[in-house]
């Protein structure tokens, strides 16, 4: 009886503690009902559409037609036996390949001499981010006098300078390589702005303890302190150029038509021709998916070998 009598009531405390658990669950579900409208629709419209790809693949869907038909695989076959489609995927990973890493490389050296500089910074930034505002289909018709044979600048300036002069547009061997340096001009912008935040992202007591330590020289400083603690910066930097690298296709559709003898057709420029010049849908869309697919496992690789190298602070 006296250790009946030794017991006690719930406190309030204790109450309250099973309370709240019950009125946060409570309030998260009432959270999630509430956003469920917005986030079913948010995922409607991003996997909608690739839902739909996928699918149309399968098919023989030509846009237009009445009916359509199930194939199977049947597309994916007759894409690895087509030999457009090796040549549109080697000259996309050839203009890859050649456009980002000088786009990545000029760009975080135009960031380093704006840093270094003393004056006009805010002027040399406007000026080589002017080519990401600027419409590129428009500057496609520049650069395409600039690569005229006889009026255009390049070839003037070769013939100055005692050098061999080109169609560049027109001869195969070259064509796509003069497409990569209209990329460039443009990516190199971007790519500065983005090296500069990572340059600023740096704590300037670094460079004095390194100063303190004999490291004295440019060189030093940029191997010693500025490159590795610009890992993040570069691993943002040279995915997102791979991806805009990727998606090449107002200059080629503009200057080139995915020519000379092919020699420009990239894998955006054939989805396109077989999705809206021909009209063959469900093949456009077996191209599609396999461009996707190679886009993010390039990606993701190269992502994951840069980002063991990066080093986050």
């Amino acid at each position: 009886m006296a250790e009946a009598g030794t017991l006690k009531a719930p406190s309030a405390s204790a109450h309250a503690g099973t309370a709240r658990p019950a009125g946060l669950a409570a309030e998260m579900l009432a959270g999630w009902i509430l956003a469920s409208p917005a986030v079913m629709l948010m995922w409607l419209l991003l996997l909608g559409p690739a839902v739909a790809v996928v699918v149309l693949s399968f098919t023989d869907w030509t846009f237009g037609a009445p009916t359509i038909a199930w194939v199977g695989p049947g597309n994916y076959a007759e894409m690895l036996a087509d030999p457009s489609f090796w040549v549109s995927l080697k000259n996309t990973l050839l203009y890859v390949s050649f456009s980002v890493p000088l786009s990545v490389l000029l760009g975080l050296l135009v960031a380093l001499l704006i840093e270094a500089g003393t004056s006009l910074r805010g002027f040399y930034r406007a000026v080589y981010f002017l080519p990401v505002t600027a419409t590129l289909l428009a500057m496609a018709f520049v650069f395409q006098f600039a690569f005229h044979p006889t009026i255009g600048v390049v070839n003037q300036l070769f013939a100055v300078l005692g050098l061999p002069t080109l169609d560049w547009l027109k001869t195969p061997s070259t064509a796509l390589y003069a497409l990569g340096v209209i990329g460039i001009w443009q990516a190199v912008g971007l790519n500065m702005v983005l090296f500069l935040a990572g340059l600023k992202a740096i704590p300037r007591d670094l460079y004095e303890a390194a100063a303190l330590d004999g490291v004295d020289g440019a060189w030093e400083r940029f191997r010693l302190v500025t490159w590795p603690l610009l890992g993040p910066a570069a691993v943002f930097v040279v995915t997102i150029t791979s991806i805009r690298s990727f998606q090449v296709f107002d200059t080629i559709a503009v200057l080139t038509q995915g020519g000379p003898n092919k020699s420009t057709s990239v894998l955006l420029f054939q989805m396109y021709q077989e999705g809206f010049s021909f009209l063959r849908s469900g093949y456009a869309a077996a191209l599609t998916c396999v461009f996707l697919g190679i886009v993010l496992l390039l990606t993701l690789v190269q992502t994951t070998l840069l980002d063991k190298r990066a080093h986050y602070g």
